[in-house]
């Protein structure tokens, strides 16, 4: 692999992963809600659904989806399903929380199981490891595969996605831990993730609607 694309893919995706996106805030949001424990079990749950893209990217999602289009509309349909279940719970939980009289504790296993859906429900990563991966390939006959190419690529995406969302996992949790000690505030952290996940798949619904 050509050692200047691979400089300038790790530019760009550490710029990427800087930017704030729906990964991003629920690591934030967790961390604040939950701790330092919480934000970086988000971290890591985002970082397993980036592992799950980078696999179907490389052994053949993108060639399923550039033959059959259809295909992307079914992953937008499922991952809105997922975050419309993903905001009920949450917002469930926020108000059971208002009946007990001590600060809620999300489980750290439901952290990470809904970090990774969130990332799995989002089609824009799909969209990302399909349209901007691939410009970073060698091609030639001394290239490696490119299905292997593609899974290195993944890896470095992932490790930079790591190094932010952790960093903020840890630096949310931190600030949650020393100034939200209150259930109240909690509370209003769970609903608006809950509030976040809906309106992420309110979005999906209406790219798929105006896609067909």
């Amino acid at each position: 692999m050509d050692v200047h694309l691979l400089a300038a893919f790790a530019v760009a995706t550490f710029l990427l992963n800087i930017a704030p996106g729906p990964d991003l805030l629920f690591v934030i949001t967790n961390g604040v809600a939950g701790g330092r424990r919480a934000g970086v079990l988000a971290a890591l749950g985002v970082s397993t659904g980036l592992v799950v893209h980078s696999v179907a990217a490389a052994f053949g999602l993108g060639f399923l989806i550039a033959r059959a289009p259809e295909a992307l509309t079914a992953v937008r349909i499922a991952g809105a399903v997922v975050l419309l279940w993903l905001a009920y719970t949450t917002w469930k939980g926020s108000r059971e929380a208002l009946h007990v009289t001590e600060a809620p504790q999300r489980s750290l296993r439901r952290t990470y199981v809904m970090a990774a859906l969130t990332n799995l429900a989002n089609p824009k990563v799909i969209l990302f490891y399909l349209a901007f991966v691939p410009q970073f390939v060698t091609k030639g006959d001394q290239a490696w595969p490119v299905t292997v190419q593609m899974l290195v690529l993944g890896l470095m995406f992932i490790v930079s996605g790591l190094m932010v969302d952790g960093s903020a996992g840890l630096l949310s949790g931190h600030l949650s831990e020393r100034i939200a000690r209150r259930p109240g505030f909690r509370t209003w952290m769970e609903r608006i993730s809950a509030g976040v996940f809906a309106a992420l798949a309110a979005r999906l619904v209406q790219e798929s609607t105006t896609a067909r």
